[in-house]
C-alpha cells in the first residue's frame, strides 16, 4: 500500500487514481471474488487480519439479530458473514464511498442478497433504535486511537443483550490496550483465536 493509500482508505472520497484488481479468497469452505481498487484498504489481497477473523466466524455461536460489519471497505468480512449466515441480514458500513461501491459490486458478483450497504461515520448514520446480534470489525488503526476507541466502546449501545463484538487486531498495533478497553467496557473479553500476531477479541454485551 502506498503512502497515498495509507492516508486515503478511511477518507470519504478517495482521490487515488483507479487501479482495479480481482481477488479470490477461500475460507470456511466458501470461495468469494472481490473487485478492489486504489483508495481502499488492502487492494491487492484480503489482508491477513481479516482472514483470521473470517476463519474465526465458524467458532461463533451467533445470537438472534442482524450483523454489522463496521468499516467494511470492499466487503470481505461482511460478505463472508452473509454467506455463512444466509438467514441473517448483514449491514456493511464505511465512510469510504469507493469502498462501499465496490462492496455493492462484490455482493452482486457473489450473488449475495442478504446485505444492506450504506455510508456511516462509525455509528452516526446507523438507526439508533437498531440493535445487532453481532458486530465485526477490522478497525482502521491508521485513522487514530480515538476512532478505534469509539468503534469499540460505542458498540455496546448497538448490541442486543447477549450480542457479540468481534475485533481483529495485531499485538504490535495495540491488542493489549484494546483488550483492556473491552474488559472495562463489557466486563468480559476473551481471545477467540490468535494467528501470527493477530488476535480476534470477543466481548459479549451482558
Amino acid at each position: 500500500m502506498t503512502k497515498e493509500e495509507n492516508q486515503m482508505y478511511f477518507a470519504a472520497n478517495p482521490t487515488a487514481a483507479h487501479d482495479e484488481h480481482l481477488v479470490d479468497y477461500s475460507a470456511n469452505g466458501i470461495n468469494l471474488k472481490f473487485k478492489t481498487d486504489a483508495g481502499v484498504f488492502s487492494k491487492m489481497r484480503v489482508d491477513y487480519g481479516s482472514g483470521v477473523l473470517i476463519k474465526a466466524l465458524s467458532d461463533v455461536q451467533l445470537p438472534a439479530g442482524d450483523i454489522l460489519d463496521l468499516g467494511a471497505g470492499y466487503g470481505p468480512l461482511g460478505l463472508f458473514a452473509a454467506k455463512i449466515w444466509p438467514q441473517h441480514t448483514v449491514h456493511l458500513v464505511d465512510v469510504n464511498e469507493r469502498g462501499l461501491d465496490l462492496a455493492r459490486q462484490n455482493a452482486k458478483l457473489n450473488q449475495i442478497t442478504n446485505v444492506e450497504i450504506y455510508a456511516s461515520d462509525i455509528y452516526e448514520q446507523i438507526d439508533s433504535t437498531k440493535k445487532f446480534g453481532l458486530i465485526i470489525t477490522n478497525p482502521p488503526i491508521r485513522a487514530g486511537k480515538n476512532v478505534v476507541t469509539q468503534m469499540l466502546a460505542q458498540a455496546q449501545d448497538h448490541l442486543i443483550n447477549g450480542g457479540i463484538l468481534l475485533e481483529v487486531i495485531q499485538k504490535k498495533q495495540g491488542e493489549p490496550s484494546s483488550r483492556k478497553l473491552l474488559q472495562e467496557t463489557y466486563s468480559n473479553c476473551t481471545i477467540l483465536t490468535r494467528d501470527k500476531g493477530y488476535y480476534v477479541l470477543q466481548a459479549v454485551n451482558n
